[in-house]
């Protein structure tokens, strides 16, 4: 699962989003979220518009091979961005930057 969160910084806020294992057999059950986001506004569009420092997931989509994700992420409220990567690289990834899973989200 892709989530966006919202932190707050001495500049102000910054949204970004982290990413989550839940239990196919009991989606309420967390197994494993990032303790690191994994995208977050860097893109001058991302960081200046009507809302700024704003990256959240807008929908995604999986290819036919079943491994590529394709993102779309709203950008500042202005523009909407298509974040491409690999299931099993997202899943290496939370697997070496996971934290403590929670029982419930």
């Amino acid at each position: 699962m892709v989530y966006h969160g919202v932190r707050q910084t001495a500049s102000g806020s910054i949204s970004r989003l982290g990413t989550a294992l839940l239990d196919p057999a009991r989606p309420d059950r967390c197994l494993l979220r990032s303790d690191a986001w994994i995208f977050g506004p860097e893109a001058a569009y991302e960081r200046e518009g009507d809302v700024a420092n704003v990256a959240f997931p807008c929908g995604y989509a999986i290819d036919a091979d079943g491994d590529r994700l394709n993102l779309y992420s709203g950008a500042a409220d202005t523009s909407v961005a298509l974040v491409t990567r690999r299931i099993r690289q997202l899943l290496s990834w939370l697997d070496a930057h996971g934290g403590g899973a929670a029982d419930a989200i």
